[in-house]
């Protein structure tokens, strides 16, 4: 049984333990946000990671970081590295994205060494398969992007990023709408492409059931992509956007039925006075679903700089109830990412997720915080780096300053708030 099935029959699971403890929850209670599809734990049967994690409603805000190569870039070496940094982070899943180089081998390598959950993009091996053999998507079968579905699944992929609200439908629906930036969605264009090319229905949308098959098979994690997700703000919530989520929402409820874990994925760019919004929608329209968003970013013009914008909307949409942050990196629209710049995607969703969690309430984010706050008032430098989001950050800044007086640092010195209203 998936963990889906298991908690609809009363079944409490290993997995389920494993994550209610990590939670601090009621194993019951987990078990009764799964059975009602507001809760997932993707950990594909066949292959258990070390770490799982249960992304949902009530739980701690998890982040996702996405590595990977491009054609430009196809290091198998490079790609490892930065999935220790990625892990060792703090990033609690990792999607591959590779589109370049021996994809396939690549990801079956990540696949071995991560620890934590695993997604993929199934479309982007197939697509580039039939593009490398006929030149030209239009070739792509069906069977060609189920089969890569399988043998991802066999591989030990835990969820799969499906684009399966790209439909005749939503792509006459957008060609009529026209927008500022079309589709940013690599999955989404390239699902788009094949549909306006063939005159066909895609197959995601029009065998769902085999592909519900295939994830009850080994309690695959379906996360409906966003292919429609806005890629500017000038698009944001517009109606092709909201037609794939109705979509989706459809396509969640016959997921849900066939005892198949789904989450949804969200956009994209959004303004900040639109965020709350999107949320409320999203979990309206599907039966309160795991919401897995990127960013969002709340503006256009800052490149180099995105993992803030990422950040800032990130924690908005957490704290109005997303559960799963994609993360942005400073490259984000720039380039293929570096090693410090995942670090660096990881460490500023981490700090919007953790945001959320303190504005949610969630006791283990307060405690965090006021255990902070003490060690602060004691001046007790090696505790507040340790207790840090990110200690080794913490403890180089702090090496590269000499205070005159020990327990105080370089910006105040003997003027030291804290140490003066002892005094007090």
């Amino acid at each position: 049984m998936t963990q889906l099935e298991s908690a609809l029959s009363g079944k409490v699971t290993p997995q389920m333990r494993r994550v209610a403890k990590d939670e601090g929850i009621p194993v019951q209670l987990l078990r009764e946000k799964i059975a009602r599809g507001e809760v997932v734990i993707p950990a594909n049967r066949k292959k258990i990671k070390p770490k799982i994690c249960g992304i949902g409603s009530g739980l701690k805000v998890k982040v996702n970081a996405n590595i990977g190569s491009s054609q430009d870039k196809a290091s198998i070496k490079e790609e490892l590295k930065k999935l220790k940094v990625v892990v060792s982070a703090g990033a609690d899943a990792v999607m591959d994205l590779s589109t370049g180089g021996d994809i396939i081998k690549i990801q079956n390598k990540i696949i071995d060494q991560t620890p934590i959950p695993i997604g993929t993009v199934p479309i982007y091996e197939a697509a580039l398969k039939s593009i490398s053999r006929d030149k030209n998507i239009l070739d792509m079968k069906p069977d060609d992007l189920f089969a890569v579905i399988i043998r991802q699944a066999k591989a030990g992929v835990d969820f799969m990023t499906l684009h399966c609200g790209i439909n005749r439908e939503s792509v006459n629906r957008f060609k009529k709408q026209g927008r500022l930036m079309n589709i940013v969605s690599r999955g989404g264009a390239l699902l788009a492409e094949w549909v306006v090319l063939t005159k066909r229905e895609n197959p995601l949308y029009e065998r769902l059931d085999e592909i519900l098959e295939i994830a009850r098979t080994y309690d695959i994690t379906l996360s409906l992509g966003d292919g429609m997700r806005p890629g500017a703000i000038a698009d944001a919530t517009d109606r092709s956007q909201v037609q794939e989520l109705i979509i989706l929402g459809e396509l969640a409820q016959r997921a849900r039925k066939a005892g198949v874990q789904v989450m949804i994925e969200g956009p994209g760019h959004l303004p900040l006075n639109e965020i709350k919004a999107n949320v409320l929608l999203q979990k309206k329209i599907t039966d309160n679903a795991p919401f897995y968003v990127l960013g969002p970013l709340v503006t256009d013009v800052a490149p180099g700089y995105d993992h803030i914008t990422g950040a800032i909307g990130g924690a908005i949409a957490a704290a109005a109830g997303a559960d799963f942050l994609c993360y942005v990196t400073p490259a984000e629209h720039l380039r293929l990412p570096s090693l410090e710049d995942v670090k660096e995607g990881v460490i500023a969703s981490r700090i919007a997720a953790h945001a959320a969690d303190l504005a949610k309430g969630l006791p283990s984010a307060v405690a965090w915080d006021r255990k902070m706050s003490q060690m602060r008032r004691k001046r007790d430098w090696k505790k507040q780096i340790e207790l840090s989001i990110d200690p080794v950050k913490s403890k180089k800044y702090r090496l590269s300053s000499q205070p005159k007086v020990e327990d105080v640092c370089t910006m105040c010195g003997d003027y030291c708030a804290i140490k003066i209203s002892e005094k007090i």
